[in-house]
């Protein structure tokens, strides 16, 4: 497997093996791309009982979906569930990684927590495990370019035909 560069990114595009909705080439750098922060958020409830992590734990018992207008506050040690706005949908040979951005990590700021790996054959926008590590309160803008995703050619077709294969802010 290899990291796609601008101009394989752009290729891949072209050929229609990489789509990317709403595409913006002022986003694409040299070996990623920057997603945006959508303005839908789910935040945790305030729960005093334990959350049993077994095959059926689901997150959206634990959780209320919020519309944000202006910007979030995160206290430090709080977690969110964020989305991209960008729809990324990917060919049986491409793969990619989600990970964070330098400037924002420096604050103290984590976009995902383990599931940086993005399935090949995927049609979604990107679920961001938000959580604020810094010793101060962080707030988070809609349209904020909060990550970046990676582009890797795989060695053989795959396709992902999981619970999140189309998620979006509806379904997330």
């Amino acid at each position: 497997m290899s990291i796609l560069t601008r101009n394989e990114i752009l290729s891949e595009i072209k050929q229609g093996n990489i789509k990317i909705e709403p595409f913006s080439i002022e986003y694409l750098g040299p070996g990623s791309l920057d997603l945006h922060l959508s303005n839908e958020f789910r935040i945790f409830k305030n729960m005093r009982r334990v959350i049993e992590i077994r095959d059926d734990a689901r997150y959206e018992n634990v959780t209320e979906k919020i519309t944000v207008n202006d910007h979030l506050i995160l206290m430090p040690g709080e977690m969110v569930l964020g989305i991209t706005r960008e729809k990324i949908t990917l060919s049986h040979n491409i793969c990619g990684w989600l990970e964070g951005r330098s400037r924002f990590a420096r604050l103290g700021l984590l976009v995902h927590i383990s599931t940086s790996f993005i399935q090949p054959g995927i049609s979604n926008k990107q679920c961001l495990e938000i959580i604020n590590f810094s010793p101060m309160p962080l707030a988070l803008y809609p349209g904020t370019a909060i990550c970046q995703f990676i582009f890797q050619r795989t060695i053989g077709e795959a396709s992902y035909e999981g619970k999140f294969k189309e998620q979006d802010e509806e379904n997330f």
